[in-house]
């Protein structure tokens, strides 16, 4: 039984990376190594983000339980390292708009799948009781990677010279909500008191919403741009 649950979490947050690198064409690109790249990029940015909250943003002395608005705003500005990550993957990347930043969405997001997913899953997933949290943490998994994705295609968005000066103050909006959703999220937690699921449905909405914005803004862009080179 716990073997049995360990697969379903397995296969809940990992098959449906593999369904998105398969049907998204990235395959049909020989993409792997490049979104293992971006992994490797991902793992160099989370790391210059540590050195950084380390140095400049000590632990505050917040109440425990409390929710401390100023250090996790000053956190969450740090993620701004990732916009600027993703810019230089795509940056290195030559071919069309769409393989780039899915190499990059690919690349992060898988590599946040393994650094904060696997080793959860593989000691608490097969323990002798059920918990609902582990099938949480997959379809939260899922949810990441639209997000990375999505944010991903805004950066690349942003980095076009031909994309509609009235949707620049869109692009960067986003791109804000995106870098600031942890602290919406706690925002969310402490404020309104949202359940684990009521929360995981929140955030999905929340990332589907922000996915769907920046794919008809990608949509809106001619065919003929959109295949060319950045």
């Amino acid at each position: 039984m716990t073997f049995f649950h360990f697969g379903n979490c397995v296969a809940l947050s990992y098959v449906p990376y593999v369904i998105v690198y398969k049907c998204s064409g990235l395959a049909e690109y020989s993409a792997f190594w490049k979104c293992v790249q971006a992994g490797g990029a991902y793992l160099f940015t989370q790391l210059c983000k540590m050195l950084l909250l380390a140095t400049f943003f000590p632990e505050s002395a917040a109440a425990a339980g409390g929710l401390d608005v100023t250090g996790e705003f000053l956190k969450c500005t740090v993620d701004l390292a990732d916009l600027l990550g993703l810019h230089i993957v795509m940056s290195k990347f030559a071919g069309k708009g769409q393989l780039k930043f899915m190499i990059a969405g690919m690349g992060w997001a898988t590599a946040e799948l393994v650094m904060t997913r696997v080793v959860p899953l593989w000691v608490g997933a097969r323990g002798v009781e059920f918990d609902w949290k582990y099938i949480q943490m997959s379809l939260d998994s899922n949810v990441s990677l639209i997000h990375h994705i999505s944010t991903a295609m805004l950066v690349w968005l942003y980095g076009r010279s031909d994309l509609q000066k009235s949707l620049v103050p869109v692009v960067l909006l986003l791109l804000g909500l995106a870098c600031y959703r942890p602290l919406i999220v706690e925002i969310l937690i402490h404020a309104v008191g949202l359940g684990s699921w009521m929360l995981l449905m929140a955030k999905a909405a929340f990332t589907s919403c922000v996915a769907m914005v920046a794919l008809q803004m990608y949509l809106g862009i001619p065919s003929q741009l959109v295949n060319s080179h950045y």
